[in-house]
Formats: C-alpha cells, structure tokens, sequence
C-alpha cells in the first residue's frame, strides 16, 4: 500500500502517464468528422489502427491538475520521450524526476530523500489496475488500452462518438470504448473491476495537430477505488517531434528505498 507520504508523487506519475507510441506505417484515414451509422465495429477498429502516430522523440510540457477530494495541487513538468524506449521527467527544479523504459520504473524525490526503482507495481497501485509500458503509451496517446483486435465488439453510435463493447463480458473486468469519428482516437475509455470496487476512466477533450501527427491536448483521468477517488487532468504544452534528446538521470547516494507491502 501507497503511504499519504507519497501524496506528491501520485500526481506527478499520473504525469508519467504523458508518453507515446506505438507506431504503425499505414494509411492515415481521414474524415470530416461526421459519425458514419453504416461502420462496422472492424471497420471503426482497422481505422483506429491505421491512423496511429510515427515519430522518433518528443518533447514539451505538461500541466498538471491533480485532485484527491482533499488536496489540489498544479503544476508544470518537463517531458522527454523516446519512442517505446524511454520516458523522462522531471518537475522544477528537478525536485522529482522520473526515468521509465519498458522493463523498470525509476524515480526519486529530493523533498523526502527517497527513491523507487522496481517494476510496474508502483503505477499499477496509483492507477488500480495492471499496466505496462505500452497501456501508459497508448493512454497518453489517444489510443486503445487493449487491443482491439484480440476480440469482438458491438458497435453503435451516440451523438458524437463510436462506441465499442465487447460481444462477450469478461467476469473480472468491465470495458468500454468511444472513438471520435475525426481522426479515430480515443475519446474515452474505461476499464473497471466492479468486484474490486475499482474504476479508470479516461476522457480525451480534444486533439491537437503536431507536424503531420494528431496527438491528445488534454486529457481526464479517474482512478477510483471504493469510495476513494484521484482525479488527474494532464494538458500539454510546446510539443516538439523528432529533436535529439538526452536523458540525465542519476539517483543521489544516500537516498531511502520506497518498499511496497
């Protein structure tokens, strides 16, 4: 379990949460945004998959709204990317900074001379479910959590999005995907674990064009667990694509190892 002492951290690691990519060379579709009552839930799917993003690095800002129902916090962290390689970021000062790659979680707070540096447990306690370096990149990047294409869904459409749910229900969990029509990306999805009294939602407002890339301008994030909720609202800032990028990270001496129970 995740001490109260840890309460700067959850937001700044919902911010981790801000990396993309999973790169596919296709045919972008394009659409003028008008919901097409006649797609088929493979159609909504292949569209999805063909319109994902191709870049190297990225690189920018992101502002941080963090809320607890008892503490609000706001701030600004630096971001560096490499794609599928690295996740950098630090907060001013660099009084949190945090270095992710596909196998390991690192990061260290100079408030509290602490540091962590594990697996996914960390982030898979602050968000209530399982993740991997690839669901984090595909949340922040306007993409499906799972893969659309392992099962089959129900299509149908609501007044301004494709709605997916699957043909059969998983026991454990619960999902549910929107697809905005522009540019098909995520406009919400939600995975939840109603035995666990667990929820994440996340909802994309709207999209913002970089270069060629259609990547999130600001995004909504629930994690709820029993009557517990942290709410979190990442908007980027000075995006940059494909600069070259270093990634300074040492962990100080002397710094307390956080244990999860």
């Amino acid at each position: 379990m995740i001490g109260k002492s840890h309460t700067y951290l959850k937001p700044f690691f919902y911010g981790i949460l801000m990396l993309f990519v999973f790169s596919c060379k296709s045919t972008k579709l394009v659409s003028d945004g008008t919901i097409d009552n006649r797609l088929s839930s493979k159609a909504i799917i292949k569209a999805h998959y063909q319109n994902q993003t191709v870049f190297k690095t990225l690189s920018g800002k992101v502002k941080i709204d963090y809320s607890n129902g008892e503490d609000t916090q706001s701030f600004s962290v630096s971001l560096r990317l490499e794609k599928d390689k690295a996740i950098w970021m630090s907060a001013p000062l660099g009084i949190v900074k945090a270095y992710i790659t596909p196998n390991k979680v690192s990061f260290y707070n100079k408030l509290q001379n602490e540091y962590f540096d594990g697996d996914f447990s960390y982030l898979s306690e602050l968000l209530g479910t399982e993740v991997d370096f690839k669901i984090v990149q595909n949340l922040l990047l306007g993409e499906a959590l799972l893969d659309l294409r392992e099962k089959k869904y129900e299509a149908s459409v609501t007044k301004e999005t494709y709605r997916l749910v699957p043909r059969v229900n998983e026991v454990l969990y619960k999902i549910l995907f929107e697809i905005e029509p522009k540019n098909f990306r995520m406009a919400a999805q939600q995975l939840s674990q109603p035995l666990k009294k667990r929820l994440l939602q996340i909802n994309y407002e709207n999209y913002q064009r970089i270069g060629d890339e259609v990547l999130p301008n600001a995004i909504n994030i629930s994690a709820v667990e029993n009557t517990t909720e942290n709410r979190i609202q990442l908007a980027y800032r000075n995006l940059e694509l494909n600069r070259t990028l270093n990634f300074p990270y040492k962990i100080p001496k002397g710094y307390k190892e956080i244990v999860l129970e």
